[in-house]
């Protein structure tokens, strides 16, 4: 088996070669086989050029087919043959790496090119034949009766025998001659053609420029030009053709003829009009999709400033589930569903709906008064969306969030108000759904910036922009410090220091806080064991480290704790670990059992925010926490004199049942001396606030421990 020509050069050789087997058999020429190829490989070689060009130059195709008959290929057969071999191996074989569907139209081309300069040269060497027949004839009337005879044979079968439409008329625009396949394009009759002036075809879709290159051309000012046209055929439909049009000229150089080459592209183009649609339009639905949306969103938003525009960005409510439980099949119907009823509701001119894809739709309105219009049509959507969907014996009740994005034109790329339409939905959906918001540029900004927070944590990780903050565990008792709670920090290269608040949630979302988690432990570890250096062992500090309900279900807690105290040479004892009262609200055995094992080792484990939650108190008894964090909210009617007696007997009953189930008690959010001192009368063990401190360095807390050594 044959493999296929390697370089360029041998696959120009390997369409020569096809050329010239295709070709020779019907060309009359001395010449062999191969020698008849050497012939053709120029031609091939200007057919490349020509393919491969960064502009189509049509007489490169023109010469190429007054080559052939210059190479004596003059039989009927040969310019038929030439023609499908270009169209059927020239881009195969010479089209590179390029675009195909560009290089089968610019092939085409030059099939016309080359039909026309095939014919435009064997007319002309029919006529140079006629003279030298005329000149001859007083010698030899009968041999050139005979000549002339063959030669118009010729051209004639060459032009009855085209599989393209070829025309020739005047230059006051009369069909003179047409060939049968012109004439099977227009429905078969000569009297659709013949007889008829070429500026009675007019089209309401003629480019603006045709008109214009005709009437050049029939001046003699221009030699031909290429343009894709629409006829009227009698019955009606369209015919849509590539048509060339080139000026044939007599002996003296002086326009004569017109010559017309017509391709019929009616099936391509409703091929290609079928691909747009099903490319702009949800095969589901039917309804616009993304793309073209964009396309209508670009178009209205540059339509300039004195335009306006109103956007409504829907998402169904609960789709998911759904899906989810009743299948997909069924998801797909109640789409079809509320596609037709959003349709109904854009029907004024200027207004649009289209699916984004899954259970978003957007509809767009424009006008002069889009702020009220925008509304009434979030209300039609919310209206169409009320009367339940019946699907399958079920009446399923369709609900949705929308975002509304109204303003000027020109003001914002459609990237951007789709961003701002999106973020805004997610907003009315946070806020219980069933519900539309409009958007708030502010609101926006914030969205944003949560999003390039929550897209620069993974490299802000790697890059060391994390740093921890230490605020000291004081005891009520004698005053003295005995640990601290590490407080994470980002220092972000643009917004500066954040607090936990700001990312914590943002990287509990992401997955990231499990990473995140484990640097803070791993660091807090190392910070205890250097304050252990400093102290000694007889009262080690001890340090607190939060513990996020994601890092809980991560199969790794365990062994990453064993892992870092064993490098760091730190006892268990010296760590706590902090996990708010809401996730351990109704946990089962599966997510304590980690905890316990960290217990059983040693490990402290407090109950954060102790109070804010809804968990049993008899539930404590269960749990292997051994420290109960009250949160703040319980001391702040302490921080003046008398303190709020309500609060009191609160803090005084859960420090009593606390200690009943051997539980120390720390306090947060101390700020007076007031509260300090009325929390140890109740019998609280530590605090921490700003009172005492705020979160500080590391070096802040061993100036404190000094401190307290020394009184």
């Amino acid at each position: 088996m044959t493999a296929e020509p390697d370089g360029p050069e041998d696959r120009l050789r390997r369409f020569a070669t096809i050329w010239s087997r295709a070709v020779f058999p019907v060309t009359s020429t001395s010449l062999t086989r191969p020698e008849f190829e050497e012939q053709l490989l120029p031609l091939a070689r200007r057919l490349r050029e020509a393919l491969l060009a960064r502009s189509l130059d049509a007489e490169t195709g023109r010469a190429v087919g007054a080559a052939l008959v210059e190479a004596h290929c003059t039989d009927p057969e040969a310019l038929s043959r030439a023609l499908d071999c270009v169209d059927a191996y020239l881009v195969l074989y010479c089209g590179e790496d390029g675009h195909q569907e560009e290089l089968r139209t610019r092939a085409s081309r030059l099939q016309h090119a080359m039909a026309a300069g095939y014919a435009q040269a064997l007319r002309e060497r029919t006529l140079a034949e006629q003279e030298a027949i005329a000149r001859a004839a007083l010698q030899a009337q009968g041999v050139v009766a005979q000549a002339l005879h063959a030669s118009e044979a010729r051209f004639r079968a060459v032009f009855e025998g085209a599989a393209i439409g070829i025309g020739i008329a005047d230059l006051d625009g009369n069909v003179l001659e047409s060939n049968g396949a012109m004439l099977r394009m227009f429905g078969g009759s000569e009297q659709t053609v013949r007889g008829r002036n070429v500026r009675e075809w007019t089209h309401a879709e003629d480019a603006p420029q045709v008109w214009r290159l005709y009437e050049e051309l029939v001046r003699g000012e221009r030699e031909h030009y290429h343009t894709e046209k629409a006829f009227y055929r009698p019955d009606g439909t369209v015919l849509w053709t590539n048509l060339t049009v080139s000026l044939l000229r007599d002996a003296d150089g002086r326009p004569q003829y017109q010559l017309a080459l017509m391709e019929d592209t009616t099936e391509r183009r409703l091929l290609n009009l079928r691909l747009r649609y099903e490319a702009t339009h949800d095969a589901l639905t039917g309804l616009p999709n993304r793309t073209l949306f964009f396309e209508r969103l670009e178009k209205v938003l540059g339509a300039g400033e004195d335009q306006r525009f109103g956007l409504c960005y829907l998402d169904l409510d609960g789709f998911k589930t759904i899906n989810d439980s009743l299948g997909h099949a069924a998801g797909d119907q109640l789409l079809v569903e509320v596609a037709d009823r959003l349709q109904s509701c854009a029907t004024a001119p200027g207004e649009m709906v289209a699916r984004l894809g899954g259970d978003e739709f957007v509809a767009l309105t424009t006008g002069p008064d889009t702020r009220r219009e925008v509304d009434e049509l979030a209300g039609r959507i919310q209206n169409a969306l009320v009367a339940p969907v019946r699907i399958d014996g079920r009446e399923l009740t369709v609900r949705g969030s929308i975002g509304i994005v109204e303003g000027p034109a020109a003001e914002r790329s459609p990237a951007e108000v789709l961003r701002s339409a999106d973020i805004t939905m997610y907003r009315a959906k946070s806020a219980g759904g069933n519900r539309f918001e409009l958007a708030d540029p502010e609101a926006d900004a914030r969205a944003i910036t949560r999003h390039g927070l929550t897209t620069a944590l993974p490299a802000a990780l790697e890059r060391g922009e994390f740093f921890i903050e230490y605020q000291p565990l004081v005891h009520l008792g004698d005053g003295s410090v005995r640990g601290a709670e590490a407080l994470v920090r980002w220092l972000h290269p643009q917004h500066g220091v954040l607090g936990p608040d700001r990312f914590i949630p943002l990287a509990e979302h992401t997955g990231l806080i499990v990473p995140l988690g484990r640097w803070v432990l791993e660091q807090s570890v190392g910070q205890a064991r250097q304050w252990r250096e400093r102290y000694g062992d007889t009262e080690p500090l001890r340090i607190n480290v939060n513990l996020s309900p994601c890092q809980l279900t991560h199969p790794g807690l365990v062994q990453d704790t064993v892992d870092i105290l064993e490098r760091s040479g730190v006892a268990p004892q010296t760590l706590c670990l902090e996990v708010t009262e809401s996730a351990l609200i109704g946990a089962d055995d599966d997510l304590l059992k980690p905890l316990r094992r960290l217990a059983e080792m040693g490990v402290d484990i407090a109950l954060d925010d102790f109070g804010t939650g809804y968990s049993n108190l008899a539930n404590l008894r269960r749990l292997p926490v051994s420290v109960l964090k009250l949160d703040r909210s319980f001391t702040q009617g302490m921080q003046q004199f008398p303190a709020d007696p309500v609060d009191l007997k609160i803090v005084e009953g859960i420090v009593s049942l606390a200690h009943s189930l051997d539980l120390a008690v720390t306090v947060e959010g101390v700020e007076t001396g007031a509260q300090a001192e009325q929390l140890r009368i109740l019998g609280c063990d530590t605090a921490q606030g700003w009172y005492y401190a705020r979160p500080g360095p590391p070096e802040r807390l061993h100036e404190l421990a000094l401190v307290d050594a020394a009184g």
